[in-house]
């Protein structure tokens, strides 16, 4: 199956929404089982501030429909969600 990582920005303010949905966003992450790589994006001073989340999955439609079902997004966390095509070249 292709890898789709999903580039995800958070709304500026929004660390206390993130905090709020962090342990069902990890449940969801853990439970669906297609990530490959998951973390959060860090701003200038270490707060967190998007994600990037690589998932093993048949096409994008399954990427977008396996986005839209993350609690972040149902929280309204991200001004921003790109899905592009990955290749894993090295790791």
């Amino acid at each position: 199956m292709p890898l789709f990582a999903l580039i995800c920005s958070d709304k500026p303010g929004q660390q206390a929404l993130r905090l709020e949905n962090r342990a069902a966003h990890l449940a969801y992450l853990q439970a669906s089982g297609c990530v490959v790589h998951a973390g959060p994006f860090l701003d200038a001073e270490g707060a967190m501030s998007g994600s990037l989340v690589v998932l093993d999955l048949p096409d994008r439609a399954a990427a977008r429909a396996w986005a839209d079902a993350d609690p972040y997004a149902q929280a309204g966390l991200f001004a921003d969600v790109r899905i592009e095509t990955w290749k894993k070249v090295i790791g």
